[in-house]
């Protein structure tokens, strides 16, 4: 083999050893057919939105012939063939403005003129009401009678309400002799077990003496407990009537008694000090003082 020849044959060999190093590309054509598929979808939906939306028109339209109604083509040529003259509606407007400022001031001057002219009547008036004024009550003293100022009238408290209710409906009689030991109200007792609050009024008497009824009712309550003792609660129309620290209870829960009857004896019982008759007059659960009922 000749060297040309061996030359030849490594160039053979070469080339057929670069050729299997190489990596092969093969060309894949790029499909644009999904990008011509989108707009043809977006370009059918506008498509679509644009033929509802001029339906919906023709719809509208054909539904609703008031819009096209002769009486409201009528109307709309009425206002457009209306002229308007802006310039001349402003001044009216003006004028009508200057006008009523001119009243106002022209008012304001007479008023003030007339109110001059009136002071001297005012203060008149004035001396005459109050001659007039001290002249009637010169009269009412005269006669003995006092005309009522509503100003001057005092608001009737609600224990003056519930005494004048009380005298009109009810009569009573004194429930047993002896000595106010305790009024009704406020009070400084000398024992803590008495309270401050007296909502009656102590009668001290000797233990036993007997308590007549200073009502007629029925007894609503006979009972031995509590600080009232032994007790009697007698009740006619709205007002009831209380007998606390008995010694004896004559009557019983449900009789029927009538003023003067003896229902029970002085003593000490409950939350007492000695013998004494709590006596105790209520309306509609409200206590009063007994002693501007009746005398004790």
């Amino acid at each position: 083999m000749s060297v040309e020849d061996k030359i030849k044959r490594a160039e053979e060999i070469y080339a057929r050893r670069h050729e299997g190093t190489q990596r092969r590309t093969t060309t894949v054509p790029i499909n644009n057919n999904n990008k011509k598929d989108v707009k043809l979808l977006k370009k059918m939906i506008i498509q679509i939105a644009i033929s509802l939306i001029i339906y919906l028109i023709i719809y509208a339209i054909q539904n609703n012939n008031y819009i096209f109604s002769e009486e409201f083509l009528k109307k709309a040529n009425e206002l457009l063939s209306y002229d308007i003259n802006f310039e001349q509606m402003y001044e009216n407007i003006k004028q009508n403005i200057e006008s009523n400022i001119q009243k106002i001031k022209d008012k304001q001057t007479n008023d003030g003129a007339i109110g001059g002219a009136n002071e001297n009547e005012i203060e008149e008036n004035k001396t005459e009401a109050t001659s007039t004024e001290n002249t009637e009550n010169i009269e009412d003293t005269a006669t003995g009678e006092n005309k009522p100022n509503e100003e001057q009238t005092q608001t009737v408290s609600q224990e003056e309400q519930d005494i004048a209710n009380i005298k009109a409906t009810t009569t009573f009689i004194k429930p047993v002799e002896g000595t106010i030991s305790s009024q009704f109200g406020q009070r400084e007792p000398t024992t803590s077990t008495v309270p401050k609050n007296h909502t009656g009024v102590d009668i001290a008497a000797n233990m036993g003496t007997k308590i007549v009824a200073s009502t007629g009712g029925e007894v609503v309550l006979a009972s031995e407990e509590g600080d009232y003792g032994k007790h009697l609660k007698i009740q006619i129309g709205e007002v009831s009537i209380i007998y606390a620290h008995c010694n004896n209870l004559y009557v019983k829960q449900g009789d029927t008694i009538s003023q003067g009857q003896e229902i029970a004896e002085v003593g000490s019982t409950g939350n007492s000090t000695g013998p004494h008759l709590h006596f105790e007059i209520r309306i509609s659960e409200r206590t009063v003082d007994p002693q501007k009922i009746l005398e004790l």
